[in-house]
């Protein structure tokens, strides 16, 4: 049997890079990288009509009960990860599909949520422009120590940014649905309450899964108590917060400004309201987009795919 492996939303063509995927091609496999995202799922079931095998990038491409339905020779599913929110693992059960996963990068979120706090504190974008422009000087930034950041999410990503914030001097206030005040304590922050974090943080920064429990954390309520001096940063989920609220809250001066890394839909498109909204810095969901992470993540693919052909699959997933 041929076998066809699709490598989707290989945004800068570097998979083969990453992963001797060449060697699969030695074997008879047709592997096929798709740059561009599926602008629907007609399209993404036309392109993988004839595949057996898939290499998904995280979230970027949905594979709900209705996908797997429509692809009759697909067998096998690789999420880079460990956990995919866009893949229905009961529906890839239910048609005998094998979902497995991959090794991870643990710094680069957290280090992409740094980079963005401090950018928008000190106004790095526009300060580029302006000095590229001829401009010598034109804001006045924030320093972060004395302040107190809101992490919203305690688990691997938020306990960095919890040291992170500490190694600066700043007061660290943590909440989600099930922290308790020993684990926040052992992270090195408080626990408080949700409404309590937007109230005191000068820093809002979230760290959770996306899940209907979790979808809209933040909306107006939580904006107006974080306060015309405070900040969101957000490399998470885009749909943890009321996306309507946030743009609001940024063209009425509810907040200072947002870092934002996710959004609702992705990629973002032109015209979107927040590319012309105020006191924003804006990033292409690079959080997980280093090269660590993607050896990590297409050299695991590989072995996934390896193992799988050689009838012993690895790391597998479930519901």
């Amino acid at each position: 049997m041929t076998h066809r492996l699709a490598i989707l939303d290989d945004y800068q063509d570097v998979a083969h890079g990453f992963a001797d995927f060449a060697a699969l091609e030695a074997e008879g496999v047709k592997v096929t990288s798709y740059r561009e995202a599926f602008t629907s799922r007609d399209a993404l079931v036309s392109a993988l009509a004839d595949t057996t095998m898939v290499i998904a990038m995280r979230e970027r491409t949905a594979f709900p009960r209705e996908v797997f339905e429509k692809l009759p020779a697909l067998e096998l599913l690789v999420t880079t990860g460990m956990a995919n929110a866009s893949i229905d693992l009961a529906a890839a059960t239910d048609h005998g599909v094998t979902v497995c996963g991959t090794p991870g990068s643990p710094t680069a979120a957290p280090e992409l949520t740094w980079a963005l706090l401090l950018a928008i504190a000190r106004h790095l974008p526009a300060e580029e422009n302006s000095l590229r422009a001829g401009t010598w000087q034109s804001t006045v930034g924030l320093e972060l120590a004395g302040k107190t950041i809101g992490i919203v999410g305690l688990g691997k990503i938020g306990r960095r940014i919890a040291a992170y914030g500490q190694a600066f001097g700043m007061n660290v206030v943590a909440w989600s649905q099930n922290l308790t005040a020993q684990a926040a304590a052992d992270a090195g922050a408080r626990l408080v309450s949700k409404e309590e974090l937007f109230r005191v943080a000068d820093v809002a920064t979230l760290h959770l899964r996306l899940s209907p429990r979790t979808e809209n954390t933040v909306g107006e309520a939580e904006l107006r108590l974080l306060g015309p001096e405070g900040i969101l940063v957000n490399t998470a989920r885009g749909p943890l917060v009321d996306q309507e609220a946030l743009i609001r809250a940024l063209n009425e001066g509810w907040i200072r400004g947002a870092a934002l890394d996710v959004f609702d839909q992705e990629p973002l498109q032109a015209g979107h309201p927040l590319l012309a909204a105020p006191n924003t810095v804006l990033s292409p969901h690079l959080g997980y987009v280093t090269q660590e992470s993607y050896r990590q993540f297409y050299g695991g693919a590989l072995e996934d795919v390896t193992a799988w052909l050689a009838g012993s699959p690895i790391r597998t997933i479930t519901a």
